[in-house]
């Protein structure tokens, strides 16, 4: 049950303008072609992107290990292109419309939502966390949908678009509206009835396959896993690490309740969708900044208190993965440097478009190594 996946979204951009180069089959080709990166390297819906769907981790620092490597590989490979790879919930600039990966399966999910596809230049972050059956499954779901709008707030990364400040730190959420399903997921029952529920979703509005269900958690049809999809692509894999490790920390917890089933029921029954659909989009507008809602109080509160009140909950479950550090330190990181959100705006009003490329660049492939290991020694906070 503490097994955990990562898919990490990336797109490759044009040096100048930063609007998304179509260079994902060509830097697919070669690093599909290395041993190291063939099983995990994926082409995604746009022509300018390119997937990191990882091995099955048990440690955070095989994680760390493989999404640096990763990070690494996919940089050097745009570099020699004479382009960047950015990893942004969206392009700072856009084309009209985007290129599209050449599969039936995409072709056909334009040809069902034509012009929604225009604003659909989105890159996410994806965490699976393995659960034990589809029923323990639904009780997680149903448990983690009154924290989504933090997971929102914490993982805000896309406030540019078409070359403008949205005033938004996640417009990645604002543009997922559009699909039929997006973000929080209703509360359900047990398994039969999401299983039945997303059944009739078929076909109408867009929904081609199960593979559209857009909301921001779900379980997977292909893997005995929860997904969560809430989170805006990460500026660096520091980040991914403390979304994942928040993901399967919040899994162990909902599990290991007393009465999992009946806490979960009982979590959403209190959490309407429609208030959880309001502070979904009050987090996509302003992150980590202000306000966010806390299910611990009801109401919206200081989001750096909300968030160290969350760590405090999952405190045991943290310890016992070994992880309880690497969030700890995350939080601070958060108060100090950010979300990627604020150091994208910060970029872009110091230096424009240079200044920004200068971040998306370095963030890609940082100097990891000494930090991992002061952090995982818990020798930054003691």
């Amino acid at each position: 049950m503490a097994t955990f996946g990562i898919e990490e979204e990336f797109q490759f951009l044009d040096p100048d303008t930063l609007i998304p180069v179509d260079a994902g089959a060509h830097v697919f080709a070669r690093l599909s072609a290395m041993p190291e990166w063939r099983d995990v390297t994926h082409r995604e819906f746009l022509a300018s992107q390119i997937e990191h769907a990882s091995a099955v981790f048990h440690e955070m620092d095989d994680a760390h290990t493989a999404l640096t490597g990763f990070r690494r590989a996919v940089a050097e490979q745009a570099a020699e292109l004479g382009v960047i790879v950015a990893s942004t919930g969206t392009p700072p600039d856009t084309t009209p419309f985007p290129s599209i990966t050449d599969t039936e399966r995409y072709q056909r999910i334009v040809r069902t939502m034509d012009a929604v596809i225009a604003d659909h230049q989105v890159s996410g972050l994806h965490v699976h966390v393995g659960i034990p059956s589809r029923e323990a499954g639904v009780n997680v779901l149903n448990a983690v949908r009154p924290w989504l709008p933090l997971f929102t707030a914490i993982s805000s990364n896309s406030p540019l678009w078409r070359g403008q400040d949205t005033g938004h730190d996640s417009w990645r959420t604002v543009l997922l509206r559009r699909w039929t399903t997006s973000g929080c997921p209703p509360a359900f029952l047990d398994a039969a009835d999401y299983d039945r529920r997303i059944a009739r979703l078929l076909g109408i509005g867009g929904t081609v396959d199960l593979g559209v269900i857009m909301w921001d958690v779900r379980l997977s049809e292909h893997l005995p896993t929860i997904e969560f999809r809430v989170a805006d692509a990460q500026l660096d894999a520091h980040a991914t690490l403390f979304i994942t490790a928040l993901c399967r920390a919040f899994v162990a917890h909902s599990l290991g309740a007393p009465d999992a089933q009946a806490a979960a029921a009982s979590a959403s029954a209190e959490m309407p969708s429609e208030l959880l659909s309001a502070a979904l989009l009050h987090s996509a507008h302003h992150g980590m900044g202000r306000q966010v809602f806390d299910p611990l109080r009801g109401g919206l509160a200081p989001a750096h208190g909300c968030l160290r009140r969350f760590v405090r909950m999952l405190e045991p479950e943290l310890v016992e993965l070994g992880d309880f550090e690497l969030a700890r330190e995350a939080v601070v990181r958060l108060k100090v440097h950010g979300t990627g959100a604020a150091q994208q705006r910060a970029a872009f009003r110091r230096g424009g478009r240079p200044e920004l490329r200068r971040l998306l660049t370095d963030s890609m492939s940082p100097p990891w190594e000494d930090e991992w290991e002061t952090m995982t020694a818990g020798s930054v906070l003691g």
